[in-house]
């Protein structure tokens, strides 16, 4: 069984979402957003890695993912966005996690089933593949399809690898 976080960066909000992955099985754990106060960068910078450090020993993962940076047609905004980026993958290096990362196509594809899905269908698939009551908030439910993405890719490897059965992360 892993437990996986996954993360949406941004400069503004970041979100976060935590499952549990067994096989085939998922079950949430946690989702959030970290809403950035305004301020000087390094500041901003500085608590983004702080609280993805929080979430970080609050749950404990053994896995993380997080979304690649894509292009922008404002070099600023995607200059920014691959600050937060960086800020958050050393919160997670200082915890000995190894960060996957994916595309959002990537995500969109795995959660959704197409690259090209909106904020909304991503949604309204997190809620259903997590079997949630509510919709998580937007971010939040970002840095669940992250989650999930890499949940499904790692149950994808072990696949292709021919393992039969995982049972407390070792391949049977």
């Amino acid at each position: 069984m892993s437990i996986i976080l996954g993360i949406d960066p941004g400069s503004r909000i970041t979100g976060f979402g935590v499952i549990r992955s067994n096989g085939r099985k998922m079950e949430y754990v946690a989702s959030g957003c970290i809403r950035v106060k305004d301020g000087i960068l390094s500041d901003k910078l500085n608590q983004i890695y702080s609280c993805i450090a929080e979430v970080v020993q609050e749950y404990k993962p053994n896995e993380a993912a997080i979304e690649q940076v894509f292009m922008s047609k404002n070099a600023d905004s995607a200059l920014k966005l691959g600050q937060a980026r960086g800020a958050a993958m050393v919160a997670m290096a200082q915890h000995a996690l190894v960060v996957a990362e994916y595309s959002a196509r990537q995500i969109k594809q795995s959660v959704v089933g197409t690259g090209g899905a909106d904020k909304s269908q991503v949604q309204h698939m997190v809620t259903s593949l997590l079997g949630l009551s509510a919709s998580p908030q937007a971010d939040a439910a970002d840095g669940l399809a992250v989650a999930i993405c890499h949940g499904h890719a790692m149950q994808s490897a072990l696949f292709q690898a021919g393992a039969k059965k995982v049972t407390r992360g070792r391949l049977r």
